[in-house]
């Protein structure tokens, strides 16, 4: 009895370990807000929320209390596959508190909600029902104010107090929705799935970005496949939650990190090429383009521009959101894009050495409480151009088909390309590719050695694997001993978007020449002297602080 006991612990473990937890581990939660969204017309009310564990398709149904008794309304909606929904509906009755909640029925059961009030007040008569009269323009220099929010703008979980933010005039706000790094992907969708419905029942306008790793490749062939499966990441991801809405700025593209090879000690060891970035950053642009039916967004520095880039006018195309410091937005000269003495040259530079930018990053070093935001800086933002301009970058929604939508433990498959294996002085190298059905890279995903059970193994290696591309990495094993090593490279991934695959190798290691310490001699311990406590860097020297 006790080794079964101990057996199916074992099981209970693997099993949570892969993120396969058995249905009754996880219950199925819901949950709801209610906001009166700022409208120019009609009263509109906003109600969202989520279901976890996620799963699309799954109906919500809407009830309200009157005269102490519930009642279904016509309000019904579908969870998308991130597990949110959103329903915007038009208010009849005015200055009175109601109580709503959600409902729905998982596996027979019905999920109810907690319950949450709502009292709709009068809209102020207003002399225009343009919607743009809603985008006021309360930034520095009377420009339309933003800001860009990602994990660190939810320190320890914190929730982000959205109606705070539109009161103090904030009117768009960039998620960061996606990373090309898997643990980092993983922190953005949490938050994003959180703030994006949270800062559009506010009032406030939404757009999602993608943090850029590029390839570890000068290869025309693997630039543009790793950028298009990157692009892949952003269709599925902006489809999970929901697809553009009437409120949804175009995806964004964030293209700062040159570095292609990172060290264990977190040195970079290679940098992109001009020419490759540029290549990536074209296809990535395009193909995103092409999914989501809009022009996505670019957001860099004026410097990694120029260095980093080659000017052409495919890029051109694209709106720039660009990121300069340093210069106050109330300055009416002030020019971003602009370097003291001369000219920073790149696709959007003009004839006066400014840039052709469609947003400016200013600081990084506003006010964050001032704007309900826990923690005490954030990113600020205006945008170039009236209300109208911005509501046509607004313009057009874009509903994902099911064929649209990221898949589901897609089979895969695992090959290996090269194996170096000499003797146990020097790591074994592998070199793996794993592509989807359609031959193409996955997109998530990493892969790891795993000796035979029965190869007599008593060490655990030192592993680690280095992207060099979507879908390609090279696996580094360290601290196997002499001998015949039969087992399997395996790929998982932790998303689930792509199934386990794996595909069997062979290692032979030699013993190798075993290093003869050295002699040692004891050293005499020298006199301490108390260091002078260096002053700490004040990160926002010099920054706009407001």
């Amino acid at each position: 009895m006790k080794k079964f006991i101990a057996q199916l612990t074992v099981i209970v473990l693997a099993l949570v370990a892969t993120d396969l937890a058995p249905a009754w581990a996880v219950p199925t939660t819901l949950t709801l807000a209610v906001r009166q969204t700022p409208s120019v017309s009609e009263p509109i009310v906003t109600l969202y929320g989520q279901v976890k564990p996620a799963k699309s398709g799954l109906k919500i149904s809407i009830q309200v209390e009157v005269k102490s008794k519930w009642h279904v309304t016509s309000l019904s909606t579908k969870t998308t596959s991130s597990g949110t929904w959103r329903i915007e509906s038009v208010a009849t009755a005015l200055n009175a508190s109601v109580k709503y909640r959600a409902l729905i029925i998982v596996s027979g059961k019905t999920i109810v909600s907690k319950l949450r009030s709502v009292t709709i007040k009068q809209i102020p008569e207003v002399a225009s029902s343009d919607p743009a009269s809603l985008i006021a323009s309360t930034g520095p220099g009377g420009r339309i104010h933003g800001m860009d929010i990602s994990r660190w703008q939810h320190p320890d979980g914190k929730s982000i107090d959205f109606v705070k933010m539109y009161g103090a005039g904030i009117r768009f706000v960039m998620i960061k929705a996606s990373d090309t790094r898997d643990l980092a992907d993983a922190q953005a969708l949490s938050n994003a799935i959180i703030d994006h419905n949270a800062a559009q029942a506010a009032g406030i306008y939404t757009g999602f970005y993608h943090y850029a790793t590029l390839p570890n490749s000068t290869d025309p062939m693997v630039i543009i496949q790793d950028a298009k499966a990157q692009a892949q990441k952003v269709a599925w991801r902006l489809a999970s939650l929901g697809g553009y809405t009437q409120r949804d700025l175009p995806y964004a593209l964030d293209l700062e990190n040159k570095c292609v090879l990172v060290s264990s000690t977190g040195a970079c060891h290679a940098y992109v090429t001009r020419s490759a970035a540029t290549l990536w950053t074209t296809t990535w642009l395009a193909e995103v383009a092409k999914k989501t039916n809009r022009l996505p967004i670019i957001y860099s520095g004026p410097y990694f521009l120029e260095s980093s880039t080659v000017r052409t006018t495919e890029l051109l195309k694209y709106p720039l959101w660009i990121a300069h410091y340093a210069l106050d937005p109330f300055d009416p000269l002030a020019q971003p894009g602009q370097k003291n003495g001369g000219c920073y040259v790149h696709s959007w530079t003009t004839s006066n050495c400014s840039s052709l930018w469609t947003m400016w990053q200013y600081t990084s070093c506003g006010i964050a409480k001032k704007y309900g935001v826990p923690g005490t800086r954030v990113d600020l933002n205006v945008f170039r151009g009236t209300p109208n301009s911005f509501l046509k970058l607004v313009q057009g929604t874009w509903e994902p088909e099911v064929s649209e939508l990221m898949p589901s433990q897609e089979p895969s498959q695992t090959f290996v390309q090269s194996i170096v294996a000499t003797s146990i002085n020097r790591p074994v190298l592998f070199t793996v590719n794993v592509v989807r059905p359609t031959g193409t890279p996955v997109v998530t995903g990493t892969v790891r050695f795993f000796a035979d059970k029965d190869a007599g193994l008593k060490v655990t290696p030192v592993q680690s694997a280095v992207r060099s591309s979507s879908g390609s990495w090279v696996l580094s094993v360290k601290g196997l001993p002499a001998g015949t090593w039969p087992g399997k490279i395996k790929f998982t991934d932790i998303s689930g978007t792509h199934a386990t695959s794996s595909t069997p190798v062979v290692i032979t290691l030699l013993q190798g020449a075993i290093p003869t310490p050295k002699p040692t001699t004891p050293s005499t311990p020298k006199p301490t002297t108390p260091s002078t406590p260096k002053p700490a860097i004040d990160g926002c020297k010099n920054q706009i602080k407001n």
